[in-house]
């Protein structure tokens, strides 16, 4: 019970998993679908996507769109939220902006930029960008705004000037909240990243899917995808390791009798 309760956290991780690999192989063998592969067949064309070199240069190609999408993303986008947080003329201006950005149909934004920036790269970091910048905006947006009165109150009493008062309680107040932001913005430039590769013009990861599709190789395509959700997983559990040790004093420990 000790060593459970010591791993609790992997342990229930490992389970999820694979509750969901043995649903995926028994859909497979039933099959609920001549395009659905079971979850072995589909890990061998992983292995052998792999092996041959194919998922590393896809992931060459993919990943560009998607560091630089995600760097400009975070820059800009926690550098607008504050001001929007610290503002509230400029919060009325530009929040909306980003609110029709994240509630707006992207397959539809996608032919005005192919149309206005081509079929290169410049489009692909758009598409991660309108992904993963509302996120980002919105929250430190959010989280500055509700920066505790009483600190500022405090702070104010203390003779801090508004600079003070900035950098010394609201940042450190709202960076909790910044930081998940910023992770839930990588996680929706992802999407951004993959939706650009099959929509614009099939480079990379997203290649892989369109080919394998055309052609019915199906545990290919689903292999590739899977790779997909665990790159994803795999960054945001490491974003997640890095926020607790960055914020280690905001969480609480749970203790159960």
């Amino acid at each position: 019970m000790q060593i459970f309760a010591r791993h609790r956290a992997v342990i229930l991780k490992l389970c999820s998993a694979l509750l969901v690999f043995g649903a995926w192989e028994i859909a497979g063998r039933v099959p609920v679908s001549f395009a659905f592969p079971t979850f072995f067949e589909s890990m061998a064309a992983f292995w052998a996507l792999i092996v041959d070199g194919t998922l590393f240069t896809a992931y060459a190609d993919t990943l560009k769109p998607l560091v630089v999408g995600v760097l400009i993303s975070a820059f800009l986008g926690i550098g607008i939220g504050l001001w929007a947080g610290l503002n509230r003329a400029f919060d009325w201006l530009v929040s909306p902006i980003f609110v029709v950005m994240q509630t707006a149909p992207l397959v539809a934004l996608i032919p005005l930029l192919v149309m206005v920036y081509g079929i290169g790269l410049t489009s692909k970091v758009f598409v991660v960008c309108i992904m993963a910048m509302p996120v980002i905006v919105l929250n430190t947006a959010g989280a500055v705004r509700n920066t505790p009165a009483s600190l500022i109150e405090m702070g104010r009493s203390f003779l801090g000037t508004r600079r003070d008062i900035i950098l010394k309680i609201t940042l450190p107040s709202a960076s909790p909240v910044i930081f998940a932001g910023l992770r839930l913005g990588i996680s929706a430039g992802f999407i951004g990243a993959v939706l650009a590769e099959l929509k614009i013009t099939p480079t990379g990861i997203g290649d892989i899917i369109s080919y394998s599709r055309s052609v019915a190789d199906y545990p290919s395509m689903y292999a590739a995808i899977a790779s997909i959700i665990v790159l994803a997983v795999v960054f945001l559990n490491l974003l997640e390791r890095l926020e607790k040790i960055l914020f280690k004093g905001t969480y609480k420990t749970v203790v159960e009798d």
